[in-house]
């Protein structure tokens, strides 16, 4: 199953984490480096086509698949759109037979969007402490048939943490519930 690469991050200002998440360029890497590992290890019956090996296939094939980090997939983000539209539609089950994904399914990690949390528990001690300013990473992942179009799941995992990749990974981390 074929991950595309993550196409927007943004934070809230208040968060003050500019400095943190760097670069664009840079943060979509590392986002993408970070769902990537935490998936494969965490699904590991699923065989994974990770964002580089997406990437690459794309680069591959000039011309003929779109730019995976230059598609419009941040659309999908929003929870009315069951069906994906053109061309995004078409971009996808083309980049899907390029990738050798060999599937009919794409996860497509649409936003990932830093809000502030304010008033949470610092829940590494079992002692109450004052609560604690940080930021929750929402990541909104959605599964899309490539051969219809069809939205099949959406979700947006949630976490909370101190810095912008500890929030990610919980994020991440909450798609597979149940697993440390």
């Amino acid at each position: 199953m074929s991950l595309l690469p993550l196409t927007l991050i943004v934070a809230e200002d208040s968060l003050h984490w500019t400095s943190q998440i760097g670069a664009r360029r840079v943060a979509l890497t590392k986002s993408d480096s970070i769902i990537g590992a935490l998936l494969k290890a965490r699904a590991p019956e699923v065989s994974w086509v990770l964002p580089e090996d997406v990437r690459r296939a794309a680069h591959r094939a000039p011309g003929v698949v779109a730019d995976p980090d230059q598609m419009a997939t941040a659309i999908l983000r929003v929870e009315s759109i069951k069906l994906v539209p053109d061309p995004l539609r078409s971009q996808l089950r083309n980049l899907a037979a390029v990738a050798g994904s060999g599937g009919r399914f794409v996860v497509v990690p649409a936003a990932l969007v830093y809000r502030r949390t304010v008033g949470r528990s610092d829940s590494r001690t079992i002692y109450p402490t004052a609560p604690t300013a940080g930021g929750t990473a929402e990541l909104a992942i959605v599964l899309v048939d490539v051969r219809t179009g069809q939205v099949g799941w959406r979700t947006v995992a949630r976490g909370e943490g101190d810095d912008p990749w500890t929030a990610l990974a919980r994020a991440v981390k909450s798609l597979t519930p149940g697993l440390p």
